[in-house]
């Protein structure tokens, strides 16, 4: 199953397909006992797809049976002990994907010419994802990381292994040539190749970047000068040949500390905006101002989901899940939306945006 969704993986999911380009999302639980329940209603989900394939006359046979098949395919992929809080399916003619998301998606079933990435792009926003690159002499090791996890990122060409030279140690230190290990001009060159490539991987997919070393191996990192200069330091030693568990116990303070200072700093920005008359609030405002391109700064409380329906095209009013023509997925929608207008989406505690119930924006104008 995917995770991670890069800015050319995602250009890769919007492209045009052959019609049908079948889209299936359901809501998932990390827990028991409503796993063995995730696995009716996928299987139920599924179902319809494959129902709506065969009352699509637009649909050929040779089509319907292949795109089926992919679907089959699909389900028989999902590892729902591995679930998180949402699941879509992605099948068209010759291919399928399956993405689990840390966040909910509502059951629906999309059959396009494209797939229906609003909610795989609201999750990624909401999960800040981030990259830890952990350093020693002889080995450099990448991991991606989220909320509340990291994992081991086998990209790039990581991790890297320093090759080890043959020398005689005896030698170098009967005549004074055995310098430090930070200080060694293999070691500064093995640096600077890992530093070229989280170059390549942050050019690909941009997140922050954490470094985590020894004081010595983030000192020679500020002396070359790359990418990992300007990432945030955190001087700790033995994470390169460490576990995930490990990596995540020393920068998880880090993490939760700058997710406080970006709570600080949304509220300042929404006061600000208020004062200035810049300020948007509540689902439907936010909708139209994001539709026009107007906001800067989205602010979404973590769990905020609200189901709507549009009245007259110009504005949304609360309605029933599973009503006719309701919009369960609105919130995903305004998040895809401002990140396509270059907004920056900030996600913030529930509970943080008071009388803006859930959704806030700063407006350009």
């Amino acid at each position: 199953m995917e995770h991670a969704l890069s800015p050319t993986t995602l250009i890769e999911l919007r492209r045009p397909r052959p019609y049908p380009a079948v889209s299936v999302l359901t809501p998932t639980h990390r827990r028991e006992p409503y796993r063995a329940q995730d696995q009716v209603r996928l299987r139920n989900v599924v179902a319809e797809a494959k129902k709506q394939l065969e009352a699509d006359p637009s649909v050929t046979r040779e089509r319907r049976t292949d795109v089926g098949r992919q679907l089959d395919q699909a389900l028989a992929e999902v590892d729902l002990t591995h679930a998180e809080d949402g699941l879509v399916i992605f099948a068209a003619p010759g291919e399928h994907q399956v993405w689990s998301l840390a966040r909910t998606v509502p059951e629906r079933v999309v059959l396009s010419d494209t797939f229906l990435t609003r909610n795989l792009v609201s999750a990624e926003a909401a999960e800040r994802p981030f990259w830890v690159l952990s350093v020693s002499a002889d080995r450099v090791t990448l991991w991606t990381g989220g909320p509340d996890r990291v994992t081991e990122a086998r990209v790039g060409g990581f991790p890297l292994t320093k090759r080890v030279e043959n020398f005689d140690a005896e030698r170098r230190e009967r005549i004074g040539d055995n310098p430090s290990t930070f200080r060694d001009e293999g070691t500064r060159h093995f640096l600077k190749d890992a530093d070229s490539a989280m170059t390549t991987v942050l050019r690909d997919n941009p997140r922050p970047l954490y470094v985590t070393g020894e004081q010595a191996a983030l000192s020679l990192l500020d002396e070359i000068g790359g990418v990992a200069k300007e990432a945030v330091h955190v001087p700790h030693g033995g994470l390169a040949h460490g576990t995930h568990e490990a990596v995540w116990q020393a920068i998880r303070p880090v993490i939760t500390a700058e997710a406080r200072r970006n709570t600080d700093s949304v509220a300042r920005e929404l006061e600000s905006a208020m004062g200035r008359k810049a300020f948007a609030a509540g689902v439907d405002e936010v909708w139209r101002s994001a539709r026009e391109g107007r906001v800067r700064l989205l602010a979404v409380e973590e769990n905020y989901r609200v189901t709507v329906r549009g009245e007259g095209g110009d504005h949304l009013i609360p309605a029933a899940s599973g009503e006719l023509d309701a919009r369960e997925d609105i919130v995903d929608e305004i998040v895809e939306q401002c990140l396509e207008t270059g907004a920056d989406v900030r996600f913030v505690p529930d509970g943080t945006l008071g009388d803006a119930h859930g959704i806030a924006g700063v407006l350009r104008y």
